[in-house]
């Protein structure tokens, strides 16, 4: 069995952190054998290493190996892409096409992002898993394929699972073996590797000297949250390897190409709201909302009877209690006063002014009751068209566009929420 340094230098593996050996160990364990294994870890952590490892050191070795980008790859063709499809399968299919199992039969097929697949392609794919069996789009004859898979995923799949976006039979399947890739935070000891290497590599290929931290700024690296993980690292060498005229690297220059460094503090602040902060966030904002329509109602329900009436000293009597809710601040107990007095001489307008509905004391022109009861009933719905397309707005901007998604956030229909992006034209 090839020795965990061995395979390291053999793969281009920077770093001696124990949590990146023993996934590294774990992968040189499972490649002789068949089983499945999933790769997990945060976003730019290199888990395409992992299933190349796998594959170089199994007896398929010989065979294909094919990578897949799930989350790169439409929903609509994607069955076509994996399993293939049969000439005249849909619009478009000009010949008969095979798919990336059909090809790998014998290799390895990496399934990177994997927790992006569709839910009837999970089905799919659950069958290779479980018989070696599949269907090509648009046939009826079933195919058999010996292929081993490779998945890899950055989602948390047990939220994943509890949302009902993954299949919990189909994540065992896949999971038989889970190497976890720890994030680059975690390998405070790697992170200066790494960054010498990069820095190597891009002297040589820009024809260039290589460039240097002092204490400072290595202290700086060190201390820095890397939320982008190794691709970050990667980038920001390159990124001061070409525009750096200096070549000794000091604090503040290393500080300009590190984003959200506010302070000496590495904090990254995420401006993303977690689900549960927008879940409590919609019930607060639905709560105002419910409140300020009883409010109007109320007042609109005691104008109309004014308006009905019109016998002011008959309304307070019979709506006290709603009176007093509206009038509770101590400012309004003149007018409130004022309410029985001018019943008989002003019923006309001043019932209006006595609710306070006026914010001088008189009403703006010489508008009807009826029209005053029309803006009012305007102004609430201008108040919860304002805030619907507020709350559609903030959950397409949490779902990056997604519709399905933001419309099972929002609890409204895909359909219904295409209606309101064409009427509020986002």
């Amino acid at each position: 069995m090839e020795s965990v340094q061995a395979t390291k230098q053999r793969f281009g593996i920077i770093g001696n952190d124990p949590k990146l050996n023993r996934a590294v160990e774990k992968a040189i364990q499972v490649a002789p054998t068949d089983i499945s294994v999933l790769v997990t870890g945060e976003s730019g952590v290199g888990k395409e290493s992992i299933p190349k490892i796998i594959h170089s050191l199994s007896h398929r070795k010989h065979g294909k190996y094919i990578a897949v980008n799930c989350g790169a790859i439409p929903e609509g063709t994607i069955d076509s892409e994996l399993f293939g499809h049969e000439k005249g399968a849909f619009t478009g299919a000009t010949a008969t096409r095979n798919g990336y199992f059909e090809v790998a039969d014998g290799g390895t097929i990496f399934l990177d992002e994997v927790g992006e697949l569709p839910l009837p392609t999970q089905v799919r794919l659950l069958r290779v898993l479980e018989n070696g069996e599949f269907l090509k789009v648009g046939s009826s004859k079933l195919q058999k394929t010996d292929v081993r898979i490779v998945a890899a995923t950055n989602v948390k799949m047990v939220e994943a699972i509890q949302k009902e976006k993954f299949r919990e039979d189909l994540f065992y399947r896949l999971s038989t073996v889970d190497i976890n890739i720890p994030p680059l935070r975690e390998r405070s000891e790697d992170i200066h590797l790494l960054f010498r290497k990069f820095a190597s590599d891009f002297a040589q290929k820009y024809k260039m000297p290589t460039i240097r931290l002092d204490e400072q700024a290595t202290q700086l690296l060190l201390k820095y949250r890397w939320s982008g993980n190794i691709r970050q690292l990667r980038n920001v060498a390159e990124q001061i390897s070409v525009l750096e005229q200096d070549r000794e690297i000091n604090y503040q220059t290393l500080r300009h190409y590190l984003p959200d460094m506010g302070s000496n503090l590495p904090a990254v602040i995420s401006s993303k709201k977690s689900e549960s902060d927008f879940s409590s966030e919609r019930e607060i904002l639905y709560k105002v909302l419910f409140d300020m329509q009883r409010d109007v109602n109320d007042l609109k329900k005691l104008t109309l009877e004014l308006m009905k009436n019109g016998n002011a000293a008959k309304v307070k009597e019979e709506n006290s209690g709603l009176i007093n809710k509206i009038y509770e601040d101590n400012n309004h107990e003149e007018e409130l006063a004022s309410f029985v007095e001018d019943s008989d001489t002003e019923q006309s307008s001043n019932d209006v002014e006595v609710l306070g509905l006026s914010s001088g004391g008189t009403l703006e022109g010489k508008k009807s009751k009826y029209d005053f009861a029309e803006e009012i009933e305007e102004e609430e719905n201008l108040s919860l068209q304002e805030k619907e397309l507020e709350l559609i707005k903030k959950s397409l901007e949490k779902y990056q566009g997604k519709r399905k998604d933001a419309a099972d956030e929002l609890g409204i229909s895909e359909r219904t929420l295409y209606r309101k992006i064409k009427q509020y034209n986002l």
